[in-house]
Order: structure tokens, then sequence, then C-alpha cells
């Protein structure tokens, strides 16, 4: 079984975003994950399953669950700890997707 940091060496590069917008079904925006130390994994995750599912959605999510390897039992055990994973559970438990906005390097 892979742990995080490798299955992050397999994702594209982000240095073009500046940052990602989560929406909710009512257009709510649900969170930003910004391109900055401490949440890059997370970008580059949840890039990942934008550009293969289209949204975040339970398929999705339940990939990018296997995919935080070691940090998702982690976040299970210390709930709010890790709020990306714990997004990722609250899409599987409510069966609700979240739509993806990418905001590019330089855009405001």
């Amino acid at each position: 079984m892979t742990n995080f940091a490798e299955n992050l060496a397999t994702f594209d590069d982000v240095d073009h975003l500046q940052a990602i917008e989560l929406y909710s079904h009512d257009g709510e925006i649900a969170a930003l994950i910004e391109n900055q130390a401490g949440s890059q994994g997370s970008l580059k995750l949840y890039h990942y399953l934008w550009e293969k599912y289209g949204e975040i959605s339970v398929e999705a999510a339940k990939e990018g669950l296997v995919l935080y390897a070691e940090h998702t039992e982690d976040a299970r055990q210390h709930p709010g700890k890790h709020p990306n994973i714990d997004r990722l559970q609250e899409v599987i438990d409510l069966g609700l997707p979240l739509t993806v906005e990418t905001i590019p390097v330089g855009d405001a």
C-alpha cells in the first residue's frame, strides 16, 4: 500500500494554480484550498480528482480517502484535524457532490 507522499508524486503539478474553490450543491462556497504550505498536497489531490471525475462526486471522494492513505485514519480518529479529508467523508455521507472552480496564478 502506498502512502500519501507516494500518491502525491503521481499527480500533475499545480504550480499554475493559486487555489481551488469548492461549491456545495446549492452554489454556496464550501471551501477554498490555496496553493500554500500546508495545503499544497490537498490542492494537488483535489485537482487530480476534479480532472478525473469533473467534480468531487461520491466516487471521487471515496478515491480521495484512499489516496490520502495514512492521513485518512488519523482524520477518522481526530475529527476536525484534517478538514480536507473530513470534507470528502461528508460528500460520501450526504451523497452531495462539490463542484470545483480553479483559480489560476495571477487571478484575484
